[in-house]
C-alpha cells in the first residue's frame, strides 16, 4: 500500500450519538462523514462490523463475515417502508454508554417486526436485491444463519454444549432442522442484508466527500462462532471439536503472565492445502465494506504463541511457526496489492520486519510508546520511515490525557523537551507530532481531538465487563476541535487534493 500524506480519525460506529442505545448507521453516521470531510480528514478507521459475542468484544465474533444487527438503522428502515414512525422504539437507554444487554433485543425486536411488514407486503423493491444478497452471499450466509438459529434454540450455549447432533455443520444431516427453523434462519438472512444495503449506502455516501474506511480484521475468530463450528478442519481441534492449543502472547513489559487470548489456532496445514482460500474469502468480504485494512497481531503470520489449552495463563506457551509469506502471496495473487496495514507492536523480530517489507505494508507507529512505559525507539517521530501509519493511540490505549497524567516526573520532562509546551496540551501535542511526521498516514482517536480522559477509553486489554461501551457525547462535536484540525492538516498537507476539471 502507498498513499499521499493523509490523516484520519479512529472511532468505532457504536461511539457515535443516536437515540436507540448505541452507534448505528442512521442520521448520525451521516452527519460525522461530513464532519470528517469538512475537517479535510480522509479516513474514518472503526473497528470490527462483525456480530459481538463474548463480553461484546468486537475481537470475538459470531462470524467473520456477517455484520453487526445492531448496527441496523431503525430511521432507515421507516424511510424504505419496513417500519412505520410509529413502530421506531422509545426507550429509556442511556445516551452517553452503549448498554448492549438491553439494545441487542431492542434491535432484535425491531428488525423481526421489520421483517413481517416485509413478508406481509412492505417494501416490495427489496425483493430482487434480498435474493440477489442471499444467492451471492450464501457460502457464509447459509451456515451462519442456521449458527445463529441453533444457538438461540439452545439458548445461547456455545456451539460445543448442544447435542452431539447439531455440533458438526452437516447440510444433509441437517436439512430437516433447518426446514423446521426456516423462519429464524430467514429472519436472521433479511437482518444481514439490512446490515449490508445500509453499509453499501454508507460507504457510497463517504466516498462522495473523500473520505475512506480503514477497517480491522482479527488475526483469530472466536471459538464459538459460525468460522470453529461449520470449518472445524481448519482449526487445531481435538476429535470432541474443542482447542488443543489456544491464542495469546508471552509475558513482557505489559503484563508478568502474558496475555490469554484463548482463541483457537489455525491448522496452517490445511488452509495451505486449500490454497488459503478462506482466507482470500475472508479479506475480499472485508474490502466489500472498507478500502484498507488493520491486520491484526501481524507477528502471528511470521510465528504465533501457542499456548496449551486449559492454561489459566500464557506462560507455557511456544513460539510456532506461521503460514508466513505462502498466504500473503495467495493473497497477492487472488486480490492484487494489498490494501492492509500491519499491527506490529509488541517484540517484533526481524523475520518479522523482513516479512511485512517482503509485501511493501506499513506498520504502526504508537506516539505513547515514545514517551511512557516500554519506550521503544522505533516510536519516535524523527525514526519514522515514511511507509508509516502513526497514531497518537489506539482502542487499546489510554486517552492521551489520561496517559500523561500517569506518567513520571522524568518522563513528563522528556516529553515538554522533546516537544515544548506539550505539559499545556498532552493530546494536541502528540496530534501535531503525528501530523508533522514523515508518515503517509496519520490517526487519531476522536477522545484526543476532544482532550478526554480515561473515562472515555474504549478497552482495557486483558480486562473483560466494561469495555467497548463509551459513546460521545454529541454536546463536545463543536466546530472548534474539528476546524483547529482541519488547519493543522492543511499546515502539514495532508488535506486531500480535489481535482477541479477546467471549464
Amino acid at each position: 500500500m502507498d498513499a499521499p500524506r493523509s490523516a484520519g480519525i479512529l472511532l468505532h460506529v457504536t461511539s457515535l450519538p443516536g437515540p436507540h442505545g448505541v452507534g448505528d448507521l442512521g442520521p448520525a453516521v451521516y452527519a460525522w462523514v461530513d464532519r470528517l470531510a469538512a475537517a479535510g480528514q480522509s479516513w474514518w478507521q472503526i473497528l470490527p462490523l462483525g456480530p459481538t459475542g463474548y463480553a461484546d468484544s468486537p475481537y470475538q465474533c459470531l462470524s467473520a463475515f456477517a455484520g453487526n444487527p445492531i448496527l441496523i438503522s431503525l430511521e432507515a428502515l421507516a424511510d424504505e417502508g419496513l417500519l412505520a414512525a410509529s413502530d421506531l422504539p422509545q426507550s429509556d437507554l442511556p445516551r452517553h454508554t452503549a448498554d448492549f444487554d438491553r439494545v441487542t433485543p431492542l434491535k432484535a425486536r425491531a428488525t423481526e417486526q421489520a421483517f413481517a411488514h416485509y413478508q406481509t407486503g412492505a417494501a416490495p423493491q427489496l425483493a430482487g436485491p434480498l435474493e440477489s444478497f442471499c444467492v451471492r452471499e450464501r457460502d457464509w450466509l447459509e451456515p451462519f444463519a442456521l449458527f445463529i438459529a441453533l444457538k438461540e434454540r439452545h439458548g445461547g450455549l456455545p456451539w460445543w454444549d448442544w447435542p452431539a447432533d447439531y455440533q458438526r455443520y452437516d447440510p444433509e444431516k441437517l436439512a430437516r432442522t433447518a426446514r423446521e427453523l426456516a423462519g429464524p434462519i430467514e429472519l436472521h438472512k433479511f437482518r444481514q442484508f439490512l446490515f449490508f444495503r445500509q453499509w453499501e449506502a454508507l460507504r457510497d455516501y463517504a466516498h462522495q466527500g473523500n473520505v475512506r474506511f480503514i477497517g480491522d480484521m482479527p488475526i483469530f475468530v472466536s471459538a464459538d462462532s459460525a468460522d470453529v463450528w461449520s470449518r472445524p478442519e481448519l482449526f487445531q481441534l481435538d476429535a470432541r471439536g474443542r482447542p488443543t492449543f489456544v491464542a495469546g502472547v508471552p509475558p513482557d513489559y505489559f503484563s508478568a503472565t502474558g496475555q490469554l487470548w484463548g482463541n483457537p489456532l489455525y491448522a496452517w496445514e490445511q488452509h495451505a492445502a486449500t490454497g488459503y482460500a478462506w482466507w482470500i474469502d475472508r479479506l475480499r468480504a472485508t474490502l466489500k465494506t472498507v478500502d484498507l485494512v488493520r491486520l491484526d497481531h501481524f507477528r502471528g503470520f511470521e510465528a504465533y504463541w501457542a499456548v496449551p489449552a486449559g492454561d489459566k495463563t500464557a506462560e507455557r506457551g511456544s513460539w510456532t511457526p506461521g503460514p508466513r509469506a505462502a498466504l500473503f502471496q495467495k493473497l497477492q495473487a487472488a486480490l492484487g496489492e494489498l490494501p492492509l496495514i500491519a499491527e506490529d507492536l509488541g517484540v517484533i523480530t526481524p523475520p518479522v520486519n523482513a516479512l511485512r517489507h517482503a509485501f511493501n505494508l506499513p506498520g504502526m507507529r504508537i506516539l505513547q510508546f515514545a514517551f511512557g512505559g516500554a519506550q521503544e525507539d522505533r516510536f519516535f517521530p524523527h525514526n519514522f520511515e515514511p511507509h508509516t501509519v502513526a497514531y497518537t493511540g489506539t482502542h487499546d490505549n489510554e486517552t492521551t490525557v489520561g496517559w500523561y497524567g500517569g506518567l513520571t516526573e522524568r518522563e513528563k520532562s522528556y516529553f515538554d523537551a522533546y516537544a515544548p509546551g506539550a505539559a499545556r496540551d498532552p493530546a494536541w501535542t502528540l496530534i501535531r507530532l503525528a501530523w508533522a511526521s514523515v508518515a503517509e498516514l496519520a490517526i487519531t482517536p476522536l477522545q484526543d481531538v476532544l482532550r478526554l480522559g480515561n473515562e472515555a477509553r474504549m478497552n482495557l486489554p486483558g480486562t473483560t465487563g466494561n469495555n467497548w461501551r463509551w459513546r460521545v457525547d454529541p454536546a463536545l462535536l463543536t466546530d472548534e476541535p474539528f476546524e483547529r484540525l482541519a488547519k493543522l492538516t492543511e499546515v502539514y498537507q495532508r488535506r486531500p487534493k480535489v481535482e477541479v476539471s477546467a471549464s
